[in-house]
C-alpha cells in the first residue's frame, strides 16, 4: 500500500497516517457483490470523479463536478447506461443524486463496475456523507462530511481506494 492510498476495513478509514470512522454497507464487506445485497465491494479500486452540490457549498476541488437538478445515477441492470449518471426523465431504476438531505452533497464516485458494467455487478458504489456512526450504507463508503471535505480536497482522479477485511 502506497501512503495516498484511502484504505476501509470494518474498523474506519486509513489515509497519509490517520483513521476516519465510517461506515460501510448494511450487507458488510464482499468479495461477490451483486446489485441490491448492501455490501461494499471488497478490492482495489480508482477514485474516478469528485460531484459537489453546488447550491449547498464552494467547490471543493478544481476536478470536481457540480450534481445538478435532474441527474440521477442508474442502478437498473436491464438499461444500457446501468451504473452510469443519467438525466431526468429517466425510465429504469435509479439514484437521485440530488438528494433533500445532506448524503450527497458530496460524493466520490468510485470505478466499481464502472464504466462498462456487467449486469447484476452492483451499482452506485461511493464515499458520501454519512447518517452517522453505526448506520449502514446500501453498499458505499459513509463519512462524516468535515472528513469527506478533508478527503475530496487532497485526493484525485485515480486515486486508490482499497477495501480490504482484516487490514
Amino acid at each position: 500500500m502506497a501512503p495516498g492510498d484511502l484504505v476501509v476495513t470494518p474498523t474506519g478509514l486509513r489515509y497519509n497516517g490517520k483513521r476516519y470512522p465510517c461506515a460501510i454497507g448494511r450487507g458488510g464487506l464482499s468479495s461477490r457483490k451483486t446489485e441490491g445485497d448492501g455490501a461494499t465491494p471488497v478490492g482495489i479500486h480508482r477514485i474516478v470523479a469528485l460531484l459537489y452540490r453546488p447550491d449547498r457549498m464552494k467547490k471543493p476541488a478544481k476536478w470536481a463536478l457540480p450534481i445538478l437538478p435532474g441527474d440521477l445515477w442508474s442502478d437498473d441492470p436491464a438499461m444500457p447506461d446501468y451504473n452510469n449518471q443519467v438525466k431526468r426523465p429517466y425510465e429504469g431504476s435509479h439514484e437521485i443524486m440530488r438528494r433533500a438531505d445532506p448524503l450527497y452533497d458530496l460524493v466520490l464516485v468510485i470505478d466499481w463496475n464502472w464504466p462498462k458494467a456487467e449486469s447484476g455487478r452492483g451499482s452506485c458504489i461511493f464515499m458520501h456523507g454519512w447518517r452517522g456512526p453505526g448506520h449502514p450504507t446500501a453498499g458505499c463508503i459513509a463519512l462524516k462530511p468535515e472528513h469527506l471535505r478533508l478527503l475530496a480536497a487532497h485526493v484525485g482522479i485515480g486515486c486508490r481506494l482499497i477495501v480490504a477485511r482484516g487490514i
